[in-house]
């Protein structure tokens, strides 16, 4: 689709609970997508798109550029940056050593295997943070899950169930006690009110950096690895 800043890529969505024509950008992909409410038609789609070029120009330059995952790039785990070390004669699959994610086996499938490392790390390292952290607080939610978000890097249900987006492993550990801390404190508070957020303080005093650090970065984190 033409804009005055050049093409973008727009993709559709219909739901039947939205009430007006939306509009948003894939922090991953950095294609438009464009929701319609029942009934509504794709060309009004593209008048609002139209309409609203500036803005979305603005935006998708605001996105930080893909990362690719290929021998000599670099992932971040943790908050630390490592090499991606493509080794096709070796058989130990993906390891850390010395400084460098080290890939075995056929170069095509280096972004495929360091997505499953950095999602198997996530699964390994998120849940029993939480579960540790909530130890140390005295709060116990009655479930951990991680999804791949877009928007929101935890949530809490009314049920106490916890849910964390896998990319936060990239982040530095104290972001994560932050985002862990925010969603153990809605156990408490199911609503960002002002004992909320006193909660939140207590159990994480540098909640502003960390609030500054996902400011500043936590769109890269959306850049790395395929969905």
């Amino acid at each position: 689709m033409p804009i005055a800043s050049g093409l973008v890529t727009v993709g559709w969505r219909t739901s039947v609970r939205a009430r007006r024509i939306s509009m948003r950008i894939d922090p991953r992909s950095g294609h438009v997508i464009i929701t319609l409410p029942r009934g509504a038609r794709r060309a009004d789609g593209l008048a609002l798109l139209r309409a609203h070029s500036a803005w979305v120009a603005a935006g998708l330059s605001r996105l930080p550029p893909p990362v690719e995952l290929h021998h000599g790039g670099h992932i971040v785990l943790d908050g630390q940056r490592y090499e991606i070390h493509h080794c096709p004669d070796a058989r130990r699959g993906v390891w850390l050593e010395e400084g460098r994610l080290h890939v075995s086996g056929a170069e095509e499938f280096i972004p495929r295997r360091v997505s499953a490392y950095l999602r198997a790390q996530a699964q390994a390292l998120l849940p029993a943070r939480l579960r540790a952290q909530a130890e140390t607080c005295g709060l116990k939610p009655t479930q951990v899950r991680l999804r791949d978000t877009k928007s929101r890097w935890g949530s809490c249900s009314s049920d106490g169930s916890i849910m964390l987006c896998w990319r936060l492993v990239m982040a530095p550990q104290e972001v994560q006690h932050y985002i862990i801390a925010h969603e153990l404190a809605h156990l408490r508070h199911m609503n960002h009110g002002p004992d909320f957020w006193l909660l939140v303080d207590r159990l994480t005093p540098h909640r502003r950096q960390a609030e500054k650090w996902l400011h500043d970065n936590g769109a890269s984190l959306h850049r790395i690895a395929p969905a």
